[in-house]
């Protein structure tokens, strides 16, 4: 089993920053895939960035140049640093990991940017 513990969401401003912080834990050999999604009010989930354990990310486009995504493979971390944040941003924002041949999930924190 693997437990996620998300933070760093919050209230911002358009054009502000936030990093969210998700941290795994319980028993297991290693993390391989980390990534965030992300879901607004009346939207479906969508992969916001991913990366592997050897550190190759993917963005989604719509974040692309305004988000990093980034690990910390002896903390079992991933963080996803957000910058020049925008109201279409607004949204839950869950973190997985996948490993023992699963894919787990984080509680979800909230992000909301106001213009």
């Amino acid at each position: 089993q693997v437990q996620l513990v998300e933070s760093g969401g919050g209230l911002v401003q358009g054009g502000e920053s936030l990093r969210l912080s998700c941290a795994a834990s319980g028993s297991f050999f290693s993390i391989d895939a980390m990534g965030w999604y992300r879901q607004a009010p009346g939207k479906q989930r969508e992969l916001v960035a991913s990366i592997t354990r050897g550190g190759s990310a993917n963005y989604a486009n719509s974040v692309r140049g305004r988000f990093t995504i980034s690990r910390d493979n002896a903390k079992n971390t991933v963080y996803l640093q957000m910058n020049s944040l925008k109201p279409e941003d607004t949204a839950v924002y869950y973190c997985y990991a996948h490993a023992t041949q699963r894919r787990y999930w984080g509680q979800g924190t909230q992000v909301t940017v106001s213009s």
